[in-house]
């Protein structure tokens, strides 16, 4: 299979995703409730404070956009290093209108949270790492250094030691929650995103092999005639001339590769037959078409098909398509990859559903992420640890996209271990690795049997009266 997890985009380039348009957006509201809130302070609640220098710190920002607004371009997209130095700015800037109004006295004083949050969201976790620090260390100055707030008649508003040590607690803690929550929610939704896209990619790679199969089928029913003739002609030119001539060595190539070419296609076009025929098949046909690339790795691969107690003898006929295919194929490929020698490959059915376990000898899904199997998940590969395949970089997007496509056709998909790991290498049965479940309600995938003669219903055409 195709490594889909080289095209995946990684969280430096998604850094790079941020567009100015939206911090500038962003700027304009806050500069706007900067302004509304001095001027409510100062003429409604009677607060004396040094308009100049505020308003001074205020036209920073104002300027700071102006120039972004119309240096750049409206589709213009931040670099990682200018999105830092961008929030770097607005969390001096607010710092220093928190130092000329009071400090963490002002209840304002919360939105140093905002681009901590919005670093966690889209930057990298070292890009996030500074713009935090920078953040609790140019608060815990302002709440040492900071001048006072008082009023018109020289009253100075202070708060308690204790409510202010409290403020600025709750703060660091919130600065620190909010990163690491808002993080972990957008790793988890890049997560989630990128897999869909490499579950997408495999079902359009595996949906293309399919149309090239039958345009390549479709070929070899054309060529067939004129091949045939050729094979014909060449063998009556064989009768007609004489043994070692020339002439009678280039006919007998000339059959020989009219053969060899009808041969080649034949074999181009066996997993692409453009009829009914090829849209469905028996259960265990369409499992061992989606184990076939797996069967001459090294490992022996074991198939077992019978019906339940309650099923019929007759093995369900059912449709052949693409997600059941690549689906079954990820999961046999992930048995095979960490076997030690053998993969089981056992389906049943009953009269109302069909399941199929795929188990290995090989150690087994590792106990502290099998509650986390079937989602993209990566895993740091130790420099000293050898790959069990090549170029596999642990994301867990093998069982992810099988697990998707299965489900896509209403199947229910569990993991499993067949043997406790700690059990010595005597305890442990043959069976002892990973076990994956798959089960479907029957009906979602049965095809009628004696519906179809395999070559499609004719069109009908009334006579007109």
């Amino acid at each position: 299979m195709t490594d889909t997890t080289s095209t995946l985009i990684s969280q430096r380039a998604r850094s790079d995703w941020i567009r100015l348009r939206t911090l500038i957006m962003l700027r304009w509201v806050a500069i706007v409730g900067q302004i509304v809130a001095i001027t409510v302070a100062v003429y409604q609640l009677d607060v004396d404070l040094n308009l100049g220098l505020c308003f001074l710190v205020i036209c920073a920002s104002v300027i700071v956009n102006l120039v972004a607004t119309f240096v750049y371009p409206e589709n213009k997209r931040l670099s990682e290093a200018q999105a830092v130095w961008m929030l770097l700015f607005d969390i001096s800037q607010l710092i220093l209108l928190l130092y000329l109004t009071g400090g963490l006295h002002n209840p304002f004083a919360l939105l140093i949270l905002v681009p901590v949050t919005i670093s966690a969201t889209v930057l990298t976790l070292q890009s996030t790492m500074l713009i935090g620090s920078v953040a609790l260390c140019l608060t815990t100055f302002v709440a040492i250094y900071a001048k006072p707030l008082s009023n018109t008649a020289g009253e100075i508003f202070r708060l308690d030691v204790l409510y202010i040590f409290g403020f600025w607690l709750a703060i660091v803690i919130g600065t620190v929650f909010l990163a690491a929550y808002a993080r972990r929610v957008s790793n988890e939704i890049h997560s989630m995103s990128e897999a869909l896209l490499a579950t997408q990619m495999a079902l359009a790679r595996e949906q293309k092999l399919t149309d090239l199969g039958g345009v390549v089928a479709a070929a070899a029913h054309e060529l067939g005639t004129p091949l045939a003739t050729i094979k014909l002609v060449s063998s009556e030119m064989l009768d007609e001339l004489e043994d070692g001539t020339d002439l009678r060595e280039d006919a007998k190539l000339i059959g020989e590769q009219a053969e060899r070419c009808r041969e080649i296609l034949r074999s181009m076009g066996r997993a692409g037959k453009d009829d009914l025929h090829m849209h469905s098949g028996p259960f265990e046909a369409v499992v061992r078409e989606a184990a076939e690339p797996h069967l001459d790795r090294g490992k022996e691969i074991h198939f077992a098909f019978a019906p339940a107690p309650s099923g019929t003898f007759q093995q369900p006929e059912i449709r052949r398509q693409s997600e059941i295919i690549h689906g079954v194929r990820n999961l046999v490929q992930n048995a095979v990859d960490f076997s030690a020698k053998n993969v089981w490959v056992e389906g049943g059915w009953t009269d109302t559903r069909l399941h199929l376990r795929i188990i290995d000898d090989g150690p087994g899904f590792p106990t502290q992420v099998i509650g986390r199997i079937g989602e993209p998940f990566v895993r740091k590969r130790r420099p000293s640890e050898k790959p069990r395949r090549p170029g596999y970089e642990g994301m867990g997007l093998g069982l992810f996209i099988a697990k998707t496509l299965l489900e896509r056709t209403g199947a229910e998909v569990s993991f499993a271990n067949g043997a406790d790991p700690f059990l010595s290498e005597a305890e442990r049965p043959p069976k002892c690795g990973a076990v994956v479940e798959v089960a479907w309600q029957l009906k979602t995938l049965e095809v009628p049997r004696g519906g179809s003669d395999g070559l499609g219903e004719n069109e009908r055409f009334d006579a007109p009266t």
